[in-house]
Order: C-alpha cells, then sequence, then structure tokens
C-alpha cells in the first residue's frame, strides 16, 4: 500500500508540525475547526479513509466501528489510552489499532506530582485567598498544610507513570507502596525503593496519599468504590492523573464534604456522567481539566509516534505501538 495513495483522516486539531508532516506524507484530511466530530461525522470519516486518527474526545464503540468502509484497515489514535475505542470489534472487521504509549510517562508523573504537593501544602486554599483579596499577611497558624516528606503514598497501577511517579515522590522523601495487576521484578523493586500489597483493601488503610496510575478497563472501573474509599484514613489525599472512572466519583465527593478524606487532585474525570457540580465548591479539591500530557514536546512526541505506526503500516509492517490482546 503506496504512502502517498494512503487516506488519512484527522478528528482534532494538532500541533502545527505534526499537521504539516502528515499533509507531507499522506492524503490527508484535516480538522478546521478543534471541536469534536459528531457520531455522524465519524461515521463518515470511516466510510472514506484507509486510516482514522482519532483522540480521547471520539467514541468508537462497536455500532460505529461496524458501520466503517471496507478501506478503513487503521485506527491510529493520538493518545496512550484507548478505552474509548473497541479494540475487538475492530479487531473482528480486520481493522488495527495503535497507540502512543510511553511518550507521555514524564509529564503526567510531574502532574502527579503537583497535584500532591498542591492538595498537602493547601496551594488552591491560599491561591483563592489572595484571587480574593482576603490575605492579612503572615501568620504562625496561617494556611497550615502537610509535610510531603515521610508520608506514605500508595500507587494504584505501577506500570510507566506509576514508577515515574514512585521515583520523584522518593526524591521528595515519600515511602512508596504500590498495588498492581503484577508484582514487579526485585530488582525493580529495590530501584524504587516499592512495598508491594497483594490486598489493595489492606494498602488503602495504610496510606497517606493514594495515586491513581492504572489504565480505565472493565476490571478498573470504580477500583476505588464507596466501599474502598471508606478504608482511607480521614487524613488521606486521593490524586488522580489516570481516568475518572477508576474512581467512584459521586461518592468521592460526598466523603470529601464531610470530611472522611482530606483532600483530593483530580485531573480527569468520570465521562459516563456529568462532573459533580459539589466538586467545584469544595476548597480541599485541586481540579485541572486534564492536563497530564499537556506539554508542548509531549504532544509533538504523541504526533511523531502517530506518523511512525502510521508510514509503518503503509510499508506494509506491522505499527510499533500495535495494541494487542494482552493489553485489554
Amino acid at each position: 500500500m503506496g504512502a502517498e495513495r494512503l487516506s488519512v483522516v484527522v478528528t482534532r486539531r494538532l500541533p502545527e508540525a505534526v499537521e504539516t508532516r502528515m499533509s507531507e506524507l499522506f492524503n490527508v484530511r484535516l480538522r478546521e475547526d478543534d471541536v469534536p466530530m459528531t457520531r455522524e461525522e465519524l461515521v463518515a470519516a470511516m466510510k472514506d479513509a484507509d486510516v482514522l486518527v482519532p483522540t480521547i474526545t471520539d467514541t468508537l464503540d462497536g455500532g460505529l466501528i461496524g458501520q466503517a468502509g471496507d478501506r478503513l484497515k487503521l485506527i491510529a489514535n493520538y493518545g496512550a489510552g484507548f478505552d474509548h475505542i473497541d479494540v475487538s470489534t475492530a479487531r473482528q472487521r480486520g481493522i488495527l489499532v495503535s497507540n502512543t504509549p510511553g511518550v507521555v510517562t514524564e509529564d503526567t508523573a510531574d502532574m502527579t506530582m503537583a497535584l500532591i504537593i498542591g492538595v498537602t501544602r493547601k496551594i488552591p486554599q491560599g491561591a483563592a485567598l489572595m484571587a480574593a483579596g482576603k490575605w492579612e499577611g503572615w501568620s504562625p497558624t496561617g494556611n497550615l498544610g502537610g509535610r510531603i516528606a515521610g508520608r506514605r503514598l500508595g500507587i494504584l497501577g505501577m506500570g510507566r507513570i506509576g514508577q515515574a511517579v514512585a521515583r520523584r515522590a522518593a526524591a521528595f522523601g515519600m515511602q512508596i507502596h504500590y498495588h498492581n495487576r503484577r508484582r514487579l521484578r526485585p530488582e525493580v523493586e529495590d530501584e524504587l525503593g516499592a512495598t508491594y500489597w497483594e490486598s489493595l483493601d489492606q494498602m488503602l488503610t495504610r496510606m497517606d496519599v493514594v495515586s491513581v496510575n492504572c489504565p480505565h478497563t472493565p476490571s478498573t472501573f470504580h477500583l476505588l468504590s464507596a466501599r474502598r474509599l471508606k478504608l482511607l484514613k480521614p487524613a488521606a489525599v486521593v490524586v488522580n492523573t489516570s481516568r475518572g472512572e477508576v474512581i467512584d466519583e459521586n461518592a468521592l465527593t460526598r466523603m470529601l464534604r464531610a470530611g472522611e478524606i482530606a483532600g483530593a487532585g483530580l485531573d480527569v474525570f468520570d465521562k459516563t456522567q456529568k462532573l459533580n457540580p459539589r466538586l467545584y465548591e469544595l476548597p480541599n479539591v485541586l481540579l485541572t481539566p486534564h492536563m497530564g500530557s499537556a506539554t508542548l514536546e509531549g504532544r509533538v512526541e504523541m504526533g511523531e509516534k502517530v506518523l511512525i505506526n502510521i508510514k509503518t503500516f503503509a510499508d506494509g509492517h506491522r505499527p510499533p505501538d500495535q495494541v494487542v490482546p494482552s493489553m485489554l
């Protein structure tokens, strides 16, 4: 399949350098407005294209993929997460799916630490005080947060990002604990100074900070359920830079309002429901608009991975970042 004949449809605006390179390599249709495609537009794109380049804002369920044209052979996702794509249906239709793993690791880990520090040191409360013009000067007992060093951090999901968070947190003097589907190799555990908990419940009862770094899959939906959130110490802090669906958001909101959890730093939210407006009202919550991977460098690197996946496929080879069943 010659690259010059490959028809590629991109669903969102991408960094200019990425769009320019795509235009050089493929017969590409770029998005003029930076708004998500409607379902009808996605159906039309999948009927016309050899390759679709979607993002997290595109829900490619079985019904949608079932309407794809015979030409569509690759869904080259712009992003590491692929829980918005029905990969199994795509495989049944002979459509490959690729993603962009590894690119967002360092940026997301930085954001995780920013949220941990922000919530623990009460930076949102301090910023709000300044913005409202209500600060009356320094006080020995004013705006007291907590010290990061010495706190126990429980990492839920010890993949690339979880390990990058562990390295940063250890440098801040935190004690590293983790729960994962599979235990890390002993030498990796030793390097990270990490303690493994086979029981998530047991880990949660002992942690000062819990960081969600696992992907959203059917088995991780509401992994932090109302029951599990109740296991946390009242002084605990919850941080999520992965996927909102991993936490029971309404239960978390209720407990934060009741003072049963000390604080939360959330960069992601449950897409299956509207964002709970009560979260906005809470002074002990730091909310950011899914900024975990939002660096110019990271977004350009994501685009470069998409380009490599499409170019490799166009040359008749397996995309290097193909999503395979063992990842689901």
